[in-house]
């Protein structure tokens, strides 16, 4: 297996190799307006250049990115495809515009950043490959001793040759890089030799009121890369590994999206046919399948003065499988079928009309019901409803089915739900 690492600073990204160039491949395209609007291991799904908004626009920058990971090419040739795709575009605004230093400050970072993740990815896979773990089953912290400036505590770790389990949870926050332009690297190994540290420092897990990450970690970088690569990017953002705190986060889960929108169909695919596959179990499972809309949000905030805890919209497996369900299954006529189910993510996304219940508080999203206009789906949900194991609440849909848009009409026009949009 390819240890690039050993090719010294200077070549350090000379070598590409196939779990580094597969990591790469593997990303969606995100657009963010802040280098911090994805967090840690969401970054191993997601491919972000901070204020590249348009799509078209991070499709050029993430090709030069996978020209020079696949290619090896130097960061001169990136700054000059940088260069070409910002005047392409005419992109504007971007941090670093304006200067000659800002531009290389700038397009250091994205290089770098992108090269060193994607290698230190690759060897995760490399490192986590059953074969490995079993002839290797420790890793070392390196330091490289290259750096002009070093960091205190990676210097110590590389130092004291800390020698752990591959399982051990250090690794799971300190896998490097550990920061901007950290080049320190894991190599695997039998065991400990006499001498090597066979435990973390004390207060190794101690956080740094200025990051939020351990000490010695830079902001957004306690993650191990890779650990997360074949983990869907949805299944991140319903992890919260995303800023999806409402308002904000449903500003953000607008533009996910577009990149979002067949994982999210497939995830939720997999979802409902492990949950009929199970049947009803004794702890409820849910799963994230859509958010509320900015302008729904601002509606509840200024008319209502509700301020929902989370952006999230949330099913429970008993809504599918439980008596509610199968009574709107045994009465045809408002029942949904599987497919319908199954496209609810998609549904959700594009709603006819949002309601909201005097009485109750709840919200109801009005969708299409097929080429019959008469009839319509019903999600209602309710924005009160979380699990105990869960951090905050969620909106968690209470009640999905079919219902005739003369009935919706009806309610409307009786007070029973006013009109949101």
């Amino acid at each position: 297996m390819a240890d690039k690492a050993t090719a010294g600073a200077a070549g350090a990204f000379d070598l590409p190799f196939a779990e580094q160039i597969g990591f790469f491949r593997r990303k969606l395209n995100l657009p963010t307006e802040a280098w911090d609007d994805i967090r840690k291991a969401a970054h191993d799904r997601a491919f972000v250049v901070a204020g590249a908004m348009k799509a078209d626009l991070l499709q050029d920058l993430r090709e030069a990115v996978a020209k020079a990971i696949a290619a090896g090419t130097t960061l001169e040739t990136f700054r000059k495809d940088f260069r070409q795709i910002v005047a392409k575009h005419g992109w504007t605004g971007w941090t670093g515009e304006g200067s000659k230093a800002g531009e290389a400050w700038r397009t250091k970072v994205i290089y770098e950043t992108n090269l060193r993740t994607s290698y230190a990815a690759g060897r995760w896979a490399q490192l986590t490959d059953a074969d490995m773990v079993k002839n290797r089953p420790f890793w070392r912290y390196v330091h490289n001793d290259s750096v002009l400036h070093p960091r205190p505590l990676h210097k110590r770790w590389g130092d004291m040759r800390l020698t752990l389990p591959h399982d051990h949870l250090f690794w799971q926050t300190h896998f490097p890089p550990n920061g901007w332009g950290c080049r320190c690297r894991v190599t695997a190994v039998t065991g400990p030799k006499d001498g090597d540290a066979t435990e973390p420092p004390a207060g190794w897990r101690a956080i740094d009121p200025k990051t939020g990450a351990p000490m010695g970690i830079d902001k957004g970088w306690a993650y191990a890369p890779g650990a997360n690569a074949a983990t869907p990017l949805a299944d991140l953002v319903g992890q919260k590994l995303l800023n999806l705190d409402a308002p904000i986060g449903a500003a953000m889960w607008e533009q996910l999206a577009p990149a979002l929108a067949m994982e999210r169909r497939l995830a939720w695919y997999d979802t409902v046919d492990a949950w009929r596959a199970s049947g009803p179990v004794g702890a409820r499972r849910h799963h994230v399948v859509g958010a509320l809309q900015p302008s729904v949000l601002d509606w509840l905030r200024t008319e209502r003065q509700i301020e929902p805890a989370s952006a999230e919209i949330a099913v429970q497996d008993n809504l599918v499988l439980g008596p509610k369900e199968r009574r709107h299954q045994e009465r045809s006529r408002d029942g949904l079928t599987d497919a319908e189910w199954r496209r609810l993510p998609e549904l959700l996304d594009a709603p006819e009309q949002v309601l909201f219940h005097e009485r109750t508080g709840h919200l109801l999203f009005v969708l299409p019901a097929g080429e019959d206009a008469a009839q319509k789906i019903a999600v209602e949900f309710d924005y009160r409803i979380g699990k105990k194991t869960d951090a905050r609440e969620l909106n968690m849909i209470v009640s999905a089915y079919r219902q005739a848009m003369r009935d919706i009409d009806g309610e409307v026009k009786g007070g029973v739900w006013v009109p949101v949009e």
